[in-house]
């Protein structure tokens, strides 16, 4: 906090930069209510553009048409430019329409602002109780003696059995409405500040994959090295206090019992008259819910970067390269040799360059097509014996039903994956049932809160789905496909 380091990132950083903009009210107002909000990790240019034309239009009708003289579609670009740094600017790989994203730095200072409004209520006793319970965890994980453990641990079981003879006794202590608006006003600020950590995480992987990128394109030495020092930077990024804690928080949130035990608690606590008094965002509900889209789009960062070690792993284009790379320096070569000692004479031919002119008149004119004369033949019919039953053996696999399976399942519970379901409801159709299944959770897989049908795919996970089918024989035969985890969510 040195007068050097603070007036660095006051030029370069891009939260500050928001913050002394002239435009800071239109930008944090608009972002956070397009992108923090609704928690959106992605929008496409066009619906981005419509959203922020709206918001200019409604302020231009308040304070007059020259608060805002510029396009929308100008101000977007100017939030993504470098010097700027608010949002960012992409393109999806396969599509030509550009997608926008906000910056962990614009999270930070939309944070920020949003501790300047006057709160309510102040809880300090959850805060309290969090920093005691997170020093008996450091403590209780860091002993290494076992009779010290043993004792705590018994020490624990006292209390607990205690309170459990208290309340068969009669004694049922509750917290009373101050101490549960407390605790959940504590809960809904660290479930924002765990979203904003989400986009921070991603962040930093597309750092690492821009890295690896530079350094395959500048890479001069041998294929061995490259590789090792890619892998070497992947593993210290896995293995690092920030890879692993995502790792653990990943696995614990794709637990499904994890997942219902959350949603029960969800449900219970904000059917409270404390905390219904507090007017909650109607996201609190499927906060875990957020928490899985934010991680899945994270997942998504990491196997973009494997496939771009993929395709640097493919031999045919190595050796390509390899060779063009040879070429190349076989001219720089004979270059550097005659600049010592220039040859008498010519050295190189190059054909003489010329425009080859084909005039209108020399194409050929076009020649209408012969039209087919009929003759009138009358059709005879034939003797052959032909099994006309087979023109109805068509396949035809019904979308609609499939959904309503899907949904009747959910009704149940708030998720499935594709195995469970097909072990409850067996393929009819076999393999084109089950691509129909796989549409189906690539249609629900945007995260667009309007579809009453979602879908998740774990692609560290891979499943066996097993069907019953019968060969060209006739006989039955089992069927066997492997798929990443393919999980529905209302």
């Amino acid at each position: 906090m040195d007068y050097a380091t603070l007036s660095a990132l006051r030029d370069r950083h891009p939260a500050w930069r928001l913050l002394a903009s002239a435009h800071a009210p239109l930008v944090s107002g608009f972002l956070h209510r397009v992108f923090v909000a609704p928690n959106v990790r992605v929008m496409s240019e066009a619906d981005l553009v419509e959203a922020l034309e709206d918001e200019l239009f409604a302020l231009r009708e308040q304070w007059g048409a020259e608060i805002f003289p510029r396009s929308a579609l100008e101000y977007l670009n100017d939030w993504s430019a470098a010097d700027k740094g608010w949002l960012r600017k992409f393109y999806k790989p396969g599509t030509d329409e550009a997608q926008f994203d906000l910056t962990p730095a614009t999270e930070k200072a939309i944070a920020w602002l949003l501790s300047l409004t006057e709160r309510p209520f102040v809880g300090t006793e959850s805060r309290l109780l969090t920093l005691f319970a997170l020093l008996e965890q450091i403590s209780a994980g860091t002993e290494a003696d076992p009779a010290k453990r043993v004792a705590e641990l018994r020490k624990k079981r006292d209390a607990l059995d205690a309170d459990i003879a208290r309340v068969l006794a009669g004694d049922v202590p509750l917290l009373d409405a101050t101490a549960v608006k407390d605790r959940f006003l504590q809960f809904q600020q660290l479930a924002r500040e765990l979203l904003a950590d989400f986009r921070e995480v991603e962040h930093n992987f597309r750092s690492l994959d821009r890295r690896v990128r530079e350094k395959i394109t500048l890479w001069e030495g041998s294929k061995g090295a490259l590789l090792d020092d890619i892998m070497g930077e992947r593993d210290a990024i896995a293995d690092s206090d920030q890879g692993r804690s995502f790792r653990a928080f990943w696995e614990f949130l794709m637990s499904s019992s994890r997942q219902d035990e959350l949603s029960e608690r969800l449900d219970r606590v904000l059917a409270l008259p404390a905390v219904a008094a507090l007017k909650p965002e109607p996201r609190t509900r499927r906060v875990h819910y957020d928490w899985l889209e934010a991680g899945e789009h994270t997942q998504r960062t990491v196997a973009m970067l494997s496939q771009q070690l993929r395709r640097f792993l493919d031999d045919r284009a190595f050796v390509e390269n390899r060779r063009i790379l040879d070429v190349l320096h076989a001219i720089e070569g004979k270059a550097l040799e005659l600049r010592a000692c220039m040859p008498a004479g010519t050295v190189m031919q190059i054909d003489g360059m010329g425009a080859d002119i084909d005039l209108p008149l020399e194409r050929p004119l076009f020649a209408p097509s012969s039209k087919p004369r009929l003759t009138d033949a009358v059709l005879e019919t034939g003797d052959d014996d032909i099994d006309t039953s087979r023109l109805f053996d068509q396949i035809v696999v019904d979308k609609a039903r499939l959904r309503a399976t899907v949904l009747g399942a959910l009704r149940h519970q708030p998720q499935i994956t594709l195995r469970e379901l097909l072990q409850a409801q067996p393929l009819q159709h076999g393999l084109a049932e089950l691509v129909t299944y796989l549409e189906l959770a690539h249609a629900g897989e945007g995260g667009d809160s309007s579809q009453e049908l979602r879908a998740l795919v774990d692609e560290t996970v891979e499943e066996p789905i097993h069907w019953q089918s019968r060969n060209a024989a006739g006989d039955a035969v089992m069927r066997q496909a492997r798929l990443p985890r393919v999980i529905f969510t209302r």
